[in-house]
């Protein structure tokens, strides 16, 4: 029982970090990435369809993004979604080929993203401190039904923290890696 309730904690705070690091892979840092492309949904003859599903997207150089659609006619529709977008960057179109030009940041832009990337941190920390509050309530659950003694309690509880202090170091290390990537010329 106590090990399922690990467990169970353990991969939903592994959870948040990779939702973490998906969250943080869309801030813009000055080079060029595909993945800064990848959430963008594009009207296909009436459905929504991810871009990498109607274009092919690849980095021209460090600063640059080519999306070359799979039908001629997408392409207006591709620069509405692009221009709707929460990306930032204005697509220039040269025939068939989209090209997304990143601009470098200034260094109050810098500043703000930094921000960003330190509130995304803070909110896979409440998230991991969730899970910790919800393992915890489960042990007591347990313990109210006379599953388990107190001193089974107590070590898990103990075991609980510790794996939400590395969980929450873990989180620290990546946007402090982040930050650093944002911060660097």
């Amino acid at each position: 029982m106590l090990n399922d309730i690990k467990h169970d904690a353990q991969t939903r705070m592994g959870k948040s970090i990779d939702s973490l690091k998906h969250d943080l892979t869309r801030v813009r840092t000055g080079r060029a990435s595909t993945s800064l492309v990848d959430h963008i949904k594009v009207s296909y003859y009436g459905a929504d369809m991810p871009l990498n599903q109607v274009a092919s997207i690849a980095l021209a150089d460090a600063r640059s993004i080519t999306i070359t659609p799979f039908e001629k006619s997408m392409v207006a529709p591709i620069e509405k979604a692009l221009l709707a977008s929460d990306i930032g960057i204005t697509p220039t179109t040269a025939g068939v080929v989209i090209r997304l030009n990143m601009p470098p940041l200034t260094e109050e832009r810098r500043r703000e993203l930094a921000k960003h990337v330190g509130h995304e941190g803070e909110n896979a920390k409440i998230a991991v401190r969730n899970v910790r509050r919800d393992a915890l309530q489960q042990v007591k659950d347990l313990l109210k039904d006379k599953q388990i003694t107190e001193d089974d309690e107590r070590r898990a509880d103990d075991e609980i923290q510790k794996l939400t202090d590395r969980y929450v170091k873990d989180i620290d290390v990546i946007v402090k890696a982040k930050e650093e990537e944002l911060m660097a010329l």
